[in-house]
C-alpha cells in the first residue's frame, strides 16, 4: 500500500505496532506492512511531523531510525490498535467460516480456523458474531459429487462425471484430471484438465451427476495451469457476440458482475452497458433477471428474441394466475 488514500490508516495502524514492538529493525517492519524502505522512511517522516495540537515539541511525535532501529516515544494518545467496526468484523467472520467449510481444508486446517473465529467474535464484540451468524455459509455440492471429488484430489486419480451445461440445456459425459477446489462467488467449482475439451475447465459441483473415481492416475498435460479467477469465472470470448443494454440505477450491479467492454452513465443512476454474450440464453436469461431495471438495446434481432419471450412467459404467468 503505497496511494495517499491508504496513507493515513496505514499510520494508524504504524504507531501503535511500533509502540509494541520497541527497537523493531526498519527492513522487519517494511516487510510487516508490505513497504519499501524508502516508503517506510518516509511514513516516519511524516510521522515525526504528527501529534496533539499546539505542536510544540512536547506535543509532538518523537521517532527516530538511526541506525536502522526505530525508537518512537511520546505517542501514547495513539497507541492503542484500531477496533474493527461491526461492518468490516462481521465481514471477516464470514469469509472464515466460507474458508473452514472449504473441502480442500477441511482436513489441513484441524481447528485453527475456529480456533480463530472465537477469538476474533470476542475481540469483535456480541454485534458483529451476531450479525455473521445469521449468514449461512454451505458448500453447495450434489450429495455424492464432494466426497468423490475429495477422494480423487487425495488419491490423485481421474474422475468420470456426467456435467449439465445449463446454457445448452444438455448433460455431457466428461473425464477430468482434477487438480484442485475453488470458491467463486460463493459457489464451489473443481478446476481440473477436461478431455472432452481439451483444456482447463471449471465444474461446479452443483452440477455434476454420476461422479466416479476412476482407477486412472490423473496425468495432466504440462500445459494445464490453475486458472487466474480474481476477475471471476465468466471468461468472455473476443469473438462473443457484442451485446448493449440499458439498465436503471436498480440495474447497475451488472457493470459489477460481468466484464463489461464499456459502461456509459445516462444520468440519473442509469447505465449504457456492452458486454460480450456467449449465446442467446445466456442474454435472455440476464434480461429476464433484471425485469423493469434493465432492456437489451442491440443487437435488434436479440432484443427482439428477449422480448418474445418474456412475453410467453407473461403469457404462461397469466394463465395459471
Amino acid at each position: 500500500m503505497s496511494g495517499s488514500a491508504d496513507r493515513l490508516p496505514r499510520l494508524l495502524a504504524l504507531v501503535p505496532y511500533l509502540m509494541s514492538h520497541p527497537g523493531a529493525q526498519v527492513g522487519e517492519v517494511a516487510e510487516v506492512f508490505g513497504l519499501s524502505e524508502k516508503q517506510l522512511i518516509d511514513d516516519l517522516q511524516l510521522v515525526w511531523m504528527c501529534g496533539l495540537p499546539g505542536h510544540t515539541p512536547g506535543d509532538l511525535i518523537d521517532v527516530s531510525w538511526d541506525g536502522g532501529e526505530i525508537i518512537i516515544d511520546n505517542a501514547d494518545t495513539i497507541a492503542r490498535p484500531l477496533r474493527l467496526g461491526i461492518d468490516e468484523a462481521s465481514a471477516l467472520l464470514v469469509a472464515l467460516r466460507m474458508l473452514a467449510a472449504m473441502p480442500e481444508l477441511a482436513e489441513a486446517q484441524g481447528d485453527a480456523l475456529p480456533r480463530v473465529v472465537a477469538k476474533l467474535e470476542r475481540a469483535a464484540g456480541e454485534g458483529a458474531a451476531a450479525v455473521s451468524s445469521q449468514v449461512a455459509v454451505d458448500v453447495d455440492a450434489s450429495p455424492d459429487a464432494l466426497p468423490r471429488v475429495r477422494e480423487a484430489l487425495t488419491a490423485k486419480r481421474r474422475l468420470s462425471m456426467r456435467y449439465y451445461v445449463p446454457g445448452r440445456d444438455e448433460v455431457t459425459p466428461r473425464e477430468v484430471d482434477p487438480m484442485r477446489l475453488v470458491m467463486v462467488d460463493g459457489r464451489t467449482y473443481l478446476e481440473g484438465w477436461c478431455y472432452r475439451a481439451e483444456a482447463m475447465r471449471l465444474f461446479r459441483l452443483d452440477r455434476m451427476l454420476g461422479v466416479e473415481v476412476l482407477d486412472v492416475r490423473a496425468d495432466p498435460p504440462a500445459e494445464a495451469e490453475p486458472m487466474d479467477l480474481t476477475k471471476g469465472v465468466f471468461r468472455p470470448s473476443p469473438t462473443d457476440e457484442l451485446v448493449e443494454l440499458e439498465v436503471t440505477a436498480a440495474g447497475r450491479w451488472v457493470a459489477e458482475y460481468y466484464p463489461c467492454e464499456e459502461v456509459t452513465e445516462l444520468g440519473e443512476g442509469r447505465l449504457r452497458v456492452t458486454l460480450r454474450a456467449r449465446d442467446q440464453d445466456f442474454v435472455l436469461k440476464l434480461a429476464l433477471r433484471l425485469g423493469d431495471t434493465g432492456r437489451v438495446v442491440s443487437p435488434p434481432a436479440m432484443a427482439e428474441h428477449v422480448r418474445e419471450e418474456a412475453g410467453r412467459a407473461l403469457a404462461l404467468y397469466s394463465r395459471q394466475t
